[in-house]
């Protein structure tokens, strides 16, 4: 299915024909999709089977919910995009489900609410300076899909640097008292062990920068092509996510890491 799209305004006239990824028109395309999800959802999860990975039934259940998810937001974006007051809320939604998620991974002793301080710290001033630059238009259809990147990004660095912080304190514990032991207080020890573990959270982030064009082709890009944008726009817009992925991350971490040195992100008992 291809459409017609006339070139925004300052951009060359002329026209720019976009057509979907995917193809899922009609009984048949739908029926494919289907198909592609169950085989690649059982394959993953026999693999963590066969392979004593552990995580077979975490594949089936996050397959399953990714398929609902979308549905239902692919029913409902429409009205969101429509009212600055859904949006808002569609907003909220997405950044308390991306502090449970983050909590709950921390296993964080009760208290996973503390683990939406560093999903709020990384996203929310850069979206708001994103905002204010006016590269990023302050319309629903692009504040939505830009802070949700943001959040899930904030997100998934917090969990990662939290989980190897908390790690680094465990399996290092000898070094974290051997700094008690010299005089240091317990942040100082708690930071000096665990803050270039949970650094490494900053890692997968810093190679889709480094080898972006080269390696893959990012979402945001491919979407603005796909969507009609020239490639200078989709490249731009690419390179704003990137660069605003870069300091989301790196506050994220920073909070973090501060929050566990200070005892504020614990592993409960049952999980040490």
């Amino acid at each position: 299915m291809r459409r017609v799209i006339h070139a925004p305004a300052g951009m060359p006239t002329g026209h720019l024909t976009s057509q979907a990824l995917v193809s899922v028109e009609g009984t048949g395309g739908l029926l494919r999709l289907a198909a592609v999800v169950v085989v690649c959802t059982g394959l993953a999860a026999l693999i963590n089977v066969r392979g004593g990975l552990g995580h077979a039934r975490d594949d089936l259940v996050a397959a399953g919910r990714a398929t609902l998810q979308l549905a239902l937001v692919g029913l409902v974006i429409a009205a969101v995009l429509r009212s600055w007051a859904l949006t808002s809320a569609f907003l909220l939604v997405m950044f308390g489900v991306a502090s449970l998620t983050a909590g709950r991974r921390l296993a964080a002793s009760g208290r996973w609410w503390v683990a939406g301080l560093p999903v709020l710290a990384g996203a929310a001033p850069v979206v708001a300076g994103l905002l204010a630059s006016g590269l990023v238009p302050l319309r629903p259809i692009a504040v939505v899909p830009i802070a949700g990147i943001l959040i899930g990004n904030a997100m998934t660095a917090t969990t990662l640097a939290g989980r190897r912080a908390l790690d680094a304190l465990q399996n290092r514990a000898g070094e974290y008292d051997a700094a008690l032991s010299i005089g240091l207080l317990d942040r100082d020890a708690a930071l000096l062990v665990a803050r270039d573990d949970a650094a490494l959270a900053l890692v997968p982030g810093l190679d889709q920068t480094r080898t972006v064009g080269l390696v893959t082709l990012p979402g945001a890009f491919v979407g603005m092509l796909l969507g009609g944008a020239s490639p200078l726009q989709a490249a731009a817009v690419q390179l704003v996510v990137l660069v605003a992925l870069l300091l989301v991350q790196s506050v994220a971490v920073l909070v973090t890491v501060e929050l566990v040195a200070r005892g504020l992100i614990a592993r409960s008992p049952a999980r040490a």
